[in-house]
């Protein structure tokens, strides 16, 4: 087996930690070796030689890339090397705006407190300031801090929502909720001037993905998330290339890519009135305690 050097691109090696299968050279300290991975035999005649696309050959080598300005992470989808995630964390905690997975499709995020990053997501996103953004939690104390919880019933035969709805989390789930005086104001411009004003409610989303739990593990904190489309388009981008590609050139700052998604956006439950109301049907599947609203019109920016 032999080895290749895979070069960081500008990033410390000695600020991020090494998983038991990387070693460090002593003779080349600003590099690192892995084994290569053994070659693919095509239909069992020849050695694999097909040529890349282009634009997924840009992006990857080396694994950290900072190309235009923008930070490009390979990582597994099983989260087994988590460690290249420590470069994207330290950059959301500056300020950062980036593209991360979920379970669902990839999602721009920000932190939850920079007023400035969250004026910035709106602004690559085009989204306006009237229309809420929902937020990635990392667990249920997450959820109890930034909304007023999940119902839990009265015990004069309305459903314990709490109860259930922690066999959904984590899960493709989007769930509308009371918000907490915990939630920072969302910032409304009128003109030049800002206002900021309380929010009444939030959607709140736990994913069930590995990298992104990472994330919001270190963060420490949710993230503001909308989902990745086509710029104004309503079809979600499903490939990190092409999400680099397009948004790169619009100033997001990282893009953590974790393979190819599927086309199922999460199912948006609303909870802040007397029942669980199904307000897009999404990859969740429904449940026996949620209705289905007949207009399936959601203005909550979700993924």
């Amino acid at each position: 087996m032999g080895l290749e050097v895979i070069k960081f691109g500008g990033v410390n090696p000695n600020s991020l930690s090494f998983s038991s299968s990387v070693t460090k050279s002593p003779l080349l300290p600003l590099t690192m070796v892995v084994p290569l991975k053994p070659q693919r035999k095509v239909s069992g005649l020849c050695t694999a030689t097909t040529k890349r696309n282009p634009k997924r050959l840009k992006y990857s080598a080396p694994r950290f890339s900072r190309g235009d300005g923008l930070l490009y992470v390979e990582v597994d989808q099983s989260g087994d090397d988590t460690w290249k995630l420590e470069p994207i964390v330290k950059l959301l905690k500056e300020g950062a705006v980036g593209v991360i997975p979920t379970d669902t499709v990839y999602a721009i995020v920000c932190d939850l407190k920079s007023q400035s990053s969250i004026e910035r997501l709106r602004r690559i996103k085009e989204i306006e300031t009237s229309k809420p953004l929902s937020i990635l939690c990392h667990s249920l104390r997450d959820i109890d801090t930034y909304t007023l919880g999940f119902p839990r019933g009265n015990g004069q035969g309305s459903t314990n929502v709490f109860r259930v709805v922690k066999h959904c989390l984590p899960g493709p789930y989007t769930f509308i909720l009371p918000a907490s005086k915990e939630l920072p104001k969302q910032c409304i411009r009128n003109g030049t001037t800002p206002k900021y004003a309380a929010r009444k409610t939030v959607g709140i989303r736990m994913p069930d993905d590995a990298v992104c739990q990472a994330i919001l593990e270190e963060m420490g904190a949710p993230l503001i998330s909308t989902s990745v489309k086509w710029a104004k388009g309503e079809e979600w981008i499903l490939d990190p290339v092409a999400i680099a590609d397009v948004y790169g050139p619009m100033g997001i700052d990282f893009v953590v890519a974790a393979g190819v998604r599927v086309a199922d956006p999460s199912t948006v439950v609303d909870m802040t009135g007397d029942s669980p109301i199904i307000i897009r049907q999404g990859k969740g599947p429904k449940q026996d305690w949620m209705t289905v609203k007949e207009d399936e019109d959601s203005t909550m920016s979700v993924s």
